[in-house]
């Protein structure tokens, strides 16, 4: 076998215990599931009529949802950091390298995984939102985009959040970075309009990568022209992908093997 072949099958082996592992412990999952659910919920029914000026709660649910879908990526991407330091605090990662295993098949699993797993609460969250009013109107093309889009976004923030827990000392700190991913769209397009917002503040939320990404999303699902916010978008999605792939790497080779 070459050594493609060799990564290839390890890998599969630890997207499989990862699966083994979602399903032994379920709540890690309904948790990432759960928190943008609520938000959803609350926005929608809560605070909608008020922010949305009474456009009306299914007008004001088009805007926040693909918000929404970035914050469940965010939460696949804690449950992946805190899966991670797990392995590494109780001596599983340290196992695995001294075995005849592929090294980087360790990680790229625990990412193929938590894409899979993130795939399936974005699709959840779909569902609810369009219980609740969502109706997206793209053609068969933008919707290629949008599911492009969000697996881009999702294998960036899956790496970013595999070295969040690498880097953490404890499980406790891997979930505090990874809350970056969770609760950064607050402060960018996602609820507001980032013109609504006070000049310092608006600087910062048209500047930081969620609001292209979250705008893109928006466009695309509305199915109006996205103009040139898809260029930043996927800049900032391949440029945390690429931060995220290195850094883990590293992290991961100074791991002492016992």
């Amino acid at each position: 076998m070459t050594t493609t072949s060799y990564l290839l099958t390890d890998s599969a082996t630890m997207i499989r215990r990862d699966m083994k592992r979602m399903v032994r412990f379920p709540l890690m999952t309904i948790s990432g599931i759960g928190t943008p659910v609520i938000m959803m919920l609350l926005f929608a029914y809560v605070f909608g009529t008020a922010i949305s000026g009474g456009a009306g709660r299914g007008t004001y649910v088009n805007y926040i949802a693909p918000a929404i879908l970035i914050m469940t990526i965010g939460g696949g991407g804690s449950a992946t950091a805190i899966n991670i330091n797990t392995d590494m605090s109780e001596g599983v990662i340290a196992r695995l390298r001294t075995m005849a295993i592929s090294r980087f098949a360790v990680l790229s699993g625990q990412v193929g995984g938590s894409l899979i797993r993130t795939g399936i609460s974005l699709a959840l969250v779909f569902g609810v939102a369009f219980l609740i009013g969502f109706r997206p109107h793209p053609g068969p093309l933008g919707w290629l985009a949008v599911i492009g889009l969000l697996a881009l976004v999702t294998f960036a923030v899956t790496w970013m959040t595999a070295a969040f827990g690498l880097a953490a000392k404890t499980q406790a700190g891997a979930n505090s970075l990874s809350l970056l991913f969770t609760f950064g769209p607050f402060v960018s397009s996602a609820f507001v309009p980032t013109d609504t917002m006070p000049a310092g503040v608006r600087w910062f939320a048209e500047n930081q990568p969620f609001t292209p990404i979250i705008d893109t999303l928006r466009h695309l699902l509305d199915g109006t022209p996205v103009g040139n916010t898809w260029m930043l978008a996927v800049l900032w999605s391949i440029a945390l992908a690429a931060v995220g792939i290195l850094w883990s790497r590293s992290a991961f080779m100074k791991l002492p093997t016992r």
